[in-house]
């Protein structure tokens, strides 16, 4: 079963965001030298890779009865501010 969740959120305070996710890069000890330097490089950079490399899909259905996370996929970009109509506020 494939369940689609998208998120449109707004990032009030980057610098705390790309250090919570610099926090988590320095402490994944899994996480080779080389793809560290480069992971730290890119949530340094963009708020959209902070909050990808945050964000744990596991977590989402993690506790539900009878479900195991097979695979995951997930991405952030930047978007100006989603006015579509298919968002109920």
């Amino acid at each position: 079963m494939r369940l689609r969740v998208e998120l449109v959120v707004e990032i009030a305070d980057s610098a705390s965001l790309a250090e919570q996710a610099r926090e988590q890069l320095a402490a994944d000890s899994r996480l080779p030298a080389g793809e560290r330097a480069h992971a730290v490089a890119a949530v340094s950079e963009d708020p959209a890779e902070a909050l990808a490399y945050l964000v744990e899909p596991f977590d989402l259905v993690k506790g539900f009865p009878g479900v195991e996370l097979a695979q995951a996929s997930w991405g952030g970009e930047r978007v100006d501010q989603d006015e579509s109509e298919e968002w109920d506020e």
